[in-house]
């Protein structure tokens, strides 16, 4: 593969195939896809597949021990306790969110991720910490990586003193998102909670992403009324619902009434297609109009020793999990992590069209499928109309 060469504002990479279609060229001018690059480096791409940039649209990159020694998992069973455990090891381990977040996000980019959305803890115990060294990671990737950060309170807003003034302050400091968490289970006062949740994203203009794990019919009256909220202010299009298991844990009947309320006000669903918990299926989803996205959530973390910074891993895992066999089936499982994703999490200028940032994926597969399942070494990315790995290499 050719090397960079100094002082050329352009890259044209030749023969690739985008997302498996006829061979052709693809020029990169000013940071986006061009029609044409003058005086631009040359990269033969060897017909390879060619897919745009990957989008992990669901992740926490200030909670990860990435980079560090293996942590050993001592946690408990319930959602309650996991959030207790995790309080204690962040004291017990002086956890550095900072330093862990930028290796977890590099390694992201290294497979071909290039815009994020992360949520960043915030509660009494660490105050905004979270969210600063988030930040500092977005900005030491500035111009690669595109990172939305979520203000999200994990240990709940009103059971928990001082968190809806935090959050305040970080949607005022640069947060991109309003997070929100089991109004029933967590805070045991859903309508205070969502008072809190849609009030921030009405005062500082910001959408909004509530985690709801709440299963069966709590779940299904959570989600009521966070519709009701959407419905009622006219929030078209600026609502997520996390995970969502209680999608897949009621009566079809019931199930579709929701997704089909929820498809009327575009709210849109982000999947980590976890195993043995029921979830949103793509087939509901997709026949309801339901944008439906992946993320990874935790990755080797103290809740979690699982996961991969790889959006075609996590790909994989929502194929598998939904029964995903056909290779037209599987091209669903990439939509999840590039196409639905950025209409998801509203990032702008996404896709191949010439006028697109730049943020391109090599990799030497004969179809999406195949690039699913064996998840190659990626040969080139750009991101930001910047090469950033050469033959699996991170070089930035």
């Amino acid at each position: 593969m050719a090397q960079a060469k100094s002082g050329l504002p352009g890259l044209t990479i030749r023969n690739v195939r985008p997302l498996g279609g006829a061979a052709s060229d693809v020029h990169v001018r000013d940071g986006r896809i061009a029609a044409s690059a003058d005086n631009a480096e040359i990269v033969d791409g060897g017909g390879a597949l060619l897919l745009p940039g990957l989008i992990e649209g669901h992740t926490h990159l200030d909670k990860t021990t990435w980079g560090a020694p293996w942590h050993r998992n001592t946690i408990g069973p319930t959602r309650a306790e996991r959030i207790a455990h995790e309080r204690d090891w962040r004291v017990a381990t002086n956890h550095d969110a900072e330093a862990r977040s930028l290796a977890l996000a590099r390694a992201f980019l290294a497979n071909g991720t290039t815009r994020m959305r992360a949520h960043a803890d915030i509660d009494p115990s660490i105050g905004l910490r979270h969210v600063h060294a988030t930040q500092r990671t977005r900005e030491s990737l500035g111009g690669i990586m595109d990172i939305q950060i979520v203000a999200f309170p994990q240990s709940g807003i009103v059971c928990q003193k001082g968190v809806a003034d935090m959050m305040d302050a970080a949607l005022a400091g640069g947060a991109d998102v309003v997070g929100g968490i089991d109004p029933c289970s967590i805070d045991r006062d859903p309508v205070r909670h969502l008072d809190v949740v849609f009030g921030l994203a009405s005062k500082h203009g910001k959408p909004v992403d509530i985690h709801l794990h709440e299963t069966g019919e709590m779940g299904a009256f959570s989600l009521d009324l966070i519709l009701e909220r959407t419905e009622a202010l006219g929030l078209v299009g600026q609502v997520t619902i996390s995970h969502g298991f209680c999608l897949g844990t009621l009566p079809v009947a019931e199930c579709d009434a929701l997704l089909a309320r929820m498809a009327r006000v575009d709210m849109r669903i982000a999947t980590t297609a976890p195993a043995g918990i029921p979830v949103p299926t793509l087939a509901a989803c997709r026949a309801a109009g339901v944008t439906i996205y992946g993320g990874n959530d935790g990755i080797r973390d103290s809740w979690t020793p699982y996961g991969e910074p790889d959006m075609l891993d996590r790909a994989m895992h929502i194929g598998l999990r939904n029964g995903l066999r056909r290779d037209d089936e599987l091209e669903w499982a990439l939509e999840c992590v590039t196409s639905a994703a950025a209409v998801g999490c509203g990032f702008a200028g996404y896709g191949l069209a010439p006028g697109c940032r730049a943020d391109l994926v090599l990799v030497d597969a004969e179809t999406v499928a195949e690039a699913i399942v064996r998840r190659p070494a990626r040969r080139l990315v750009v991101a930001g109309g910047r090469v950033v790995v050469r033959d699996g290499i991170l070089v930035v």
